[in-house]
């Protein structure tokens, strides 16, 4: 007979969710030894694979993804428990999970997000950056409670809030010839050396796929994290980038850089709140929502 404690569970969604035992346990503030341990014990206890290792990290097996499945709900009811016992005690004390895109998670949430801990100090907001295909899929298995995303993504089911407009923009160095242009494509930056975030950013990876479905990858010389060195490399004529236009006007007060507007449809980005049910979150979620509304 199989037992898995939570602190399994937690490990295993985690692995899961990152696609590599190495990040899972770091996901799970474990030792990689000790996150291997518990892996092969739940697989020899279950007396079945529940993940198949590759080159590219791990995907869930059968055996695994039913796995998975009750371990999210498991630990979505133990989260319920844990925030109404606090209730009896006094306390405020809460979890809320949040999945954004790199635009969102590093231009508009810091701002709310600090006013909104400070007024709340029982609460504890989890946050991840993925792309915005992948937060739909998350939101709707109850990973997050909410995401933060682009408007273009087809959201299904999920409930929608209008949240921020902005759109993809390049940053060029002043006098480079695309810098006097009143808007350029995609696909003649291109042509030219760039620079961009960490490859595992949602924005890099983004831009990767719009790269690879124009038949031409990007060029990069460097890959930083943060916009701010990417623009300072950008000013020192290191290559062209491609950002947000809020964060690109921002750096552009100090950095001899030029923005121009992407002509690329999809450049165009309408940020979108998504959630399963607005009326089944926390008090303290919903009251998150709304400061961020």
């Amino acid at each position: 007979m199989f037992r898995f404690d939570l602190v399994d569970l937690g490990l295993f969604r985690h692995v899961v969710e990152a696609g590599s035992i190495t990040h899972g346990a770091q996901r799970a503030n474990l030792a990689l030894a000790a996150a291997s341990a518990r892996v092969r014990g739940m697989e020899e206890s279950l007396g079945a694979p529940l993940l198949t290792r590759g080159r590219q990290g791990v995907s869930p097996t059968p055996a695994g993804r039913a796995l998975l499945a009750h371990a999210r709900a498991i630990l979505a009811g133990t989260e319920r428990l844990r925030e109404e016992m606090a209730a009896y005690s006094g306390g405020a004390a809460g979890q809320i999970r949040v999945v954004a895109n790199t635009h969102a998670l590093i231009e508009f949430l810091p701002g709310p997000l600090s006013d909104f801990l400070a007024a709340h100090p029982g609460i504890a907001v989890e946050i991840e950056e993925r792309t915005s295909d992948e937060i739909v899929g998350l939101v709707a298995e109850g990973v997050a409670d909410f995401g933060l995303l682009s408007g273009t993504v087809d959201t299904g089911s999920l409930a929608t809030i209008p949240f921020r407009e902005d759109r993809f923009v390049l940053v060029a160095a002043r006098g480079d010839p695309l810098a006097g242009r009143t808007e350029v494509a995609f696909a003649e930056v291109l042509e030219r050396e760039m620079v961009g975030l960490d490859r595992r950013s949602a924005i890099s990876r983004f831009l990767a796929e719009k790269a690879a479905r124009a038949g031409c990858p990007m060029r990069l010389r460097a890959q930083l994290r943060g916009f701010e060195p990417v623009c300072r490399l950008v000013a020192a004529r290191v290559g062209l980038a491609i950002l947000p236009e809020s964060t690109a006007l921002r750096a552009a007060r100090t950095l001899a850089i030029a923005v121009v507007p992407l002509s690329d449809p999809w450049a165009r980005r309408d940020l979108t709140l998504c959630l399963r049910d607005l009326g089944a979150l926390p008090p303290f979620t919903q009251a998150l929502i709304d400061r961020l509304r």
